[in-house]
């Protein structure tokens, strides 16, 4: 299949397209999902599935994109739940960075930043559906501890952004490089205890 298109065509059958496409490559990646398979999985022809995305990769980053949207918004309801400021931090981040780190979400990560020179929306809509409503959320999220009093920051914009990035600390760029094939709980767990020492050292009351 060749890019002709960006765009995403909405039909009849797009939700289930959509719905199979995600089982095929939850499953088998982006590499090892094929048209066919996706097709047997959603219930269309591949004329349809071809209708609406004439190309693979469009098709994953629109799967990866309500996924990630997905995710961004389990992680924003943990932090709607009361609790103390270290807790709630610690368990949003767990959820997201678990997410970035899975296959699917390396996958996501390296398509998105490969097809941003050509087709720029299409790591616009992914940033926007995911990335971006979880920071705004974290930003809101501050900006209640600082009303409260449990925080004091000066540029929640900023303080947000570091905030994800020290999360990664040691473990995206290790993995997104091929330096690291797996990493268990425990360094994860490691890592975002320390992102939030460092963050609540920084910005604490």
């Amino acid at each position: 299949m060749n890019v002709q298109s960006s765009s995403v065509k909405k039909g009849r059958k797009f939700d289930q397209v959509l719905d199979g496409a995600r089982e095929v490559f939850m499953r088998d990646g982006f590499e090892g999902a094929s048209v066919d398979d996706i097709a047997r999985a959603a219930g269309v022809s591949k004329a349809t599935l071809y209708s609406y995305f004439p190309d693979k990769k469009l098709l994953f980053m629109e799967v990866a994109r309500v996924e990630c949207a997905r995710q961004a918004e389990t992680a924003i309801n943990m932090m709607q739940i009361p609790g103390e400021v270290r807790e709630v931090l610690f368990q949003a981040a767990s959820h997201l960075v678990r997410f970035f780190l899975s296959e699917f979400g390396r996958q996501t990560f390296r398509i998105a930043v490969a097809e941003s020179g050509r087709f720029p929306e299409i790591g616009q809509r992914f940033y926007n559906s995911g990335p971006a409503m979880a920071q705004a959320a974290l930003s809101r999220f501050l900006q209640a501890q600082v009303e409260a009093g449990a925080l004091a920051i000066d540029d929640l914009e900023l303080a947000a952004a570091q905030f994800p990035e020290l999360c990664k600390a040691g473990l995206h760029t290790k993995m997104m490089m091929g330096v690291k094939t797996s990493v268990t709980d425990a360094e994860i767990d490691r890592v975002i205890r320390g992102a939030v020492e460092t963050f609540l050292a920084r910005y604490g009351v």
